[in-house]
């Protein structure tokens, strides 16, 4: 058995230096499968993504899948690429199994909650509010390196994550607080703010409107308060003004608060997203 990958076209290139390529997986010259690669748009064009393995299925349980993948990241590794992801969807538990013998490592996993019909209220006491123009400038002055540090601290190199946290909030925020469809409130308790929401409904896919939470924090001297169930809580309320009745989010896989309080409101894994140094 030789097994080798054999393009079906030429490398695609956009204009910024992204590739993508597709390829045939074969078996002595015989196509018994397919991969197809790329760049990262999100972390830049030093991360590949792995986005996509199949075997034929009368020619599986052979290895042959697993020296795809392993040809697969040789040639990102000729692309300059220092780090491969992909993501699984839940419940493909085969795919799962051959990323981690491969070295690969959950890094964080996506989750959904149907909301609705109405949300519960917020505790007695607290409130939430849009945020002022004075608020999201001082959130935006360091939500950029947060937001990177908190892939740094996964072991994203420092250039790849600060070139996802600035990506990410120049596509999703393009116009501050005046973004269409995005909404950051903050939770008073009393007359202290002690927290932000931010939630982005949009009505882009196949299943109508959903909400998506981009960030979440309870600022850290008013943490172990119930804070953070009541910022989830604003954030299905906002969902449900803007009509819509599915809400997301990703968290990362080592935040165990995070997992457990989300697992406790509702929210279902539907994708874990995994990585390894190339």
């Amino acid at each position: 058995m030789t097994i080798t990958l054999r393009p079906t076209g030429p490398i695609q290139e956009g204009t910024d230096g992204a590739r993508s390529r597709a390829y045939d997986v074969c078996d002595n010259g015989r196509p018994v499968g397919a991969v197809e690669i790329g760049t990262d748009a999100a972390f830049g064009t030093a991360a590949g993504v792995l986005r996509s393995v199949s075997i034929d299925e009368g020619t599986r349980r052979r290895g042959r899948g697993t020296i795809a993948v392993l040809a697969a990241e040789e040639v990102l590794r000729g692309w300059g690429c220092s780090q491969v992801r992909t993501e699984v969807p839940e419940g493909n538990d085969a795919a799962r199994r051959l990323a981690t013998a491969l070295g690969y490592t959950d890094r964080g996993r996506n989750m959904t909650k149907d909301v609705g019909p109405a949300a519960p209220g917020l505790p007695e006491g607290v409130a939430a509010r849009p945020m002022t123009p004075e608020e999201f400038a001082r959130w935006l002055d360091t939500a950029i390196d947060t937001y990177a540090q908190s892939w740094i601290d996964r072991g994203v190199p420092v250039e790849q994550a600060m070139h996802k946290s600035r990506s990410d909030h120049a596509r999703n925020l393009p116009h501050g607080l005046d973004t269409e469809g995005a909404h950051l409130h903050v939770l008073v308790h009393g007359d202290t703010v002690v927290g932000h929401v931010w939630v982005t409904v949009r009505d882009d896919g196949p299943g109508g409107a959903s909400g998506y939470v981009y960030d979440v924090e309870v600022y850290e001297e008013h943490r172990g308060r119930g804070f953070g169930r009541a910022l989830m809580v604003q954030a299905e309320r906002i969902t449900l003004d803007e009509g819509a009745h599915v809400l997301g989010l990703h968290v990362f896989a080592a935040n165990t608060p995070a997992l457990r309080l989300y697992e406790s409101l509702g929210y279902q894994v539907v994708q874990y997203n995994l990585a390894k140094s190339l």
